[in-house]
């Protein structure tokens, strides 16, 4: 059996599930536009820079769904994955997802968006396995406390999150013949330097530039 991880944002996603989520919550009249794509623009560019700060950026970006009931929330996002989501996934990405499900492959989207936003989306792909940041929720009624709890699946804590979600279902990274991993991101470098395939997807200059040297194998799902 082979173990193959997929990347969300810019790679299974011709695009930014967060970022897109913000513009749904713009759309709605739930956010301030002005502040929200400044902030959104100011977090990208330390992401490509790889100087992000996670524990800020989940901070800003949960502090909306703290303020609606989760029935709505739910609502929206079933709003949201028709309007944003759906046109961003391309037959390619899907075709990929299915060449590894169908060959009995592990299949799990490994992010560093919260699990709210991208769980249905990896439903999406026929995945049901998701490692995802994790929004801590009042566990009575599912309501978002604006925080988030555990390690953040974002550069290294991505072979942190895999490892305990590994152990947790009593398998390791010997259990496998062959892994994979899907990434668009040089923050993904340290998970990629673990699998035993890596894989850059339409990848960033630095990644691309990290795959040619290293002979990794370089795909567009666009």
């Amino acid at each position: 059996m082979n173990l193959a991880l997929f990347d969300l944002d810019n790679t299974l996603l011709a695009g930014d599930s967060d970022f897109e989520w913000a513009q749904f919550l713009i759309s709605k009249g739930v956010v301030d536009r002005e502040v929200q794509e400044a902030k959104n623009v100011e977090f990208y560019e330390h992401y490509k820079a790889g100087t992000l700060d996670i524990d800020a950026f989940l901070e800003f970006q949960l502090a909306p769904l703290t303020r609606h009931p989760r029935a709505e929330l739910d609502a929206w996002h079933r709003e949201y994955m028709d309007r944003h989501i759906r046109p961003l996934i391309g037959d390619k990405a899907r075709a990929l997802v299915r060449s590894h499900l169908d060959a009995g492959d592990l299949c799990v989207i490994v992010t560093a968006t919260n699990s709210f936003v991208t769980g249905p989306i990896a439903r999406e792909f026929g995945i049901h396995h998701l490692i995802g940041t994790i929004p801590a929720v009042d566990v009575k009624d599912g309501a978002f406390f604006g925080t988030s709890t555990g390690t953040p699946s974002f550069q290294s804590g991505k072979i942190v999150r895999v490892e305990q979600w590994l152990e947790a279902h009593g398998l390791w990274w010997g259990s496998f013949d062959n892994s994979y991993f899907y990434s668009d991101s040089h923050n993904d470098l340290p998970l990629m330097k673990h699998v035993r395939t890596p894989v850059a997807v339409d990848p960033d200059d630095k990644l691309c530039h990290h795959a040619t040297e290293m002979g990794w194998k370089i795909i567009t799902l666009r």
